[in-house]
């Protein structure tokens, strides 16, 4: 059965994934709230990554960089000028349109006719200090990037690097989107999670493979299936005014092929902008060469709330059983599951060994949740529905035994397995 967008969004809201933001408002266009179950995928990812990136490795560091930073490093970085969408109004009902998603819509729906195609600027556009004059215009930032290449000196002056290493960054940035779209995909407000590699500028191409190959793999790991992954070259004429090349790793959702995250050599193009326009000295020191440099840049810019969206589209499946009847679930990793057990009493007489299980399962680090409402079944195929990966059921036979029923998501089959080997039983099927 093909999922659709709107089914993603039905189920989203409904098993508490992701809500539309203010909706007691009628909602505010291109921003989402994530609620509990969507939280926690959304933590599981993001420690996922930085884990990948910055704790199992020893030539990368983190940092977290303010939202507002100076305008001038806007300007330096080329946003000012290049971060622009073709936008057109309607004359007849003020709508706005980008102009070039515009074919093969039904837009405008009056019939009226299109103004003439000029360049918006995609930053939002705030003030810092008690007057609002242009001596105190700032930006809310559109990329975590920027703040990584202005505090470059600083990081590498207080921590012992050399070339090559990385400097990686998790936050939020905001784009003033001219008309949102695609559910979470193109929204304004967004989490990105982004590395900038710096290598010496004759061994960018190897690098360039080499951080291409593992973002790729990354996504396999968490759990997407390889036949809706894809990389895909830029051709000349799209590459950013910074790239000399780039690579997208894109995922077929159900609107079509589209980007999760970019790889791309950006030369020495950050570096030298900064230095141009603050005046610093932003090159390093190279041991091995015993020369200054200006390092170049491998780029990883991947979007956290595409990556959720993606989990959810690739791990959505109705099932139909053998019976006829349908069963919802989301094939979860269980890795980033939002829930990883599920521990329920046969019936609530039951509730006091349960929750001690549940209890003991908490102190080992296990994501759990509690359920004694409702027939088994109907338990079990919520969890489903939550893309959680075991569910354990306590019945009257665990007080004589101390064995309790384990039931897997995926092919549904139960193992017997007694509570002191419960922990082991988990974390290897877990973890």
């Amino acid at each position: 059965m093909t999922i659709s967008l709107n089914d993603l969004t039905a189920l989203c809201k409904r098993r508490g994934f992701i809500y539309q933001s203010s909706e007691i408002y009628d909602g505010i266009n291109g921003f989402w709230d994530y609620g509990p179950l969507g939280v926690e995928l959304k933590n599981n990812v993001r420690r996922h990554w930085w884990d990948t990136i910055v704790r199992s490795r020893e030539d990368v560091l983190g940092m977290d960089a303010t939202i507002i930073m100076h305008p001038r490093i806007w300007e330096a970085s080329g946003h000012s000028e290049h971060f622009t969408d073709p936008m057109v109004d309607c004359r007849e009902c003020k709508r706005r349109f980008r102009a070039d998603t515009l074919e093969g819509d039904s837009c405008p729906e009056c019939g009226g006719e299109l103004t003439e195609a000029r360049q918006f600027n995609l930053m939002f556009k705030t003030f810092v200090g008690a007057s609002e004059d242009s001596s105190s215009v700032a930006w809310l930032r559109p990329e975590t990037a920027q703040a990584i290449f202005v505090q470059f000196k600083n990081i590498t002056s207080t921590s012992r690097v050399k070339l090559p290493f990385g400097i990686a960054q998790i936050g939020k940035s905001f784009r003033n989107e001219i008309n949102p779209r695609n559910f979470t995909f193109r929204s304004r407000e967004f989490e990105q999670f982004e590395l900038e590699y710096f290598v010496r500028p004759d061994e960018t191409e190897k690098w360039y493979e080499y951080w291409r190959d593992q973002r790729y793999q990354w996504y396999l790991d968490i759990g997407i299936g390889k036949e809706k992954l894809r990389l895909r070259d830029h051709a000349e004429d799209e590459l950013a005014h910074y790239a000399r090349v780039c690579v997208d790793v894109e995922y077929e959702f159900p609107f079509g092929w589209s980007e999760l995250e970019g790889i791309a050599d950006r030369g020495t193009f950050d570096l030298d902008q900064h230095i141009k326009f603050s005046g610093k000295d932003l090159s390093l020191f190279d041991e091995e060469r015993q020369e200054k440099v200006i390092p170049a840049v491998i780029e990883s810019s991947g979007g956290l709330d595409r990556t959720i969206l993606t989990l959810l589209a690739d791990a959505y499946e109705v099932e139909t059983l053998e019976d006829g009847s349908e069963r919802n679930l989301l094939r979860f990793h269980p890795r980033i599951a939002p829930i990883q057990v599920a521990i329920f009493p046969l019936v609530k007489k039951l509730r006091e060994p349960s929750l001690e299980i549940e209890s003991d399962l908490r102190r080992w680090r296990f994501s759990t949740f509690y359920d004694e409402k409702g027939a088994i079944g109907r338990r079990y195929r919520r969890q489903d529905e939550a893309g959680t990966p075991y569910c354990v059921t306590i019945d009257f036979d665990t007080l004589e035994d101390g064995a309790v029923t384990v039931r897997d998501r995926d092919s549904m089959l139960q193992d017997r397995v007694a509570t002191d080997q419960l922990r082991s039983y988990l974390e290897e099927r877990l973890f």
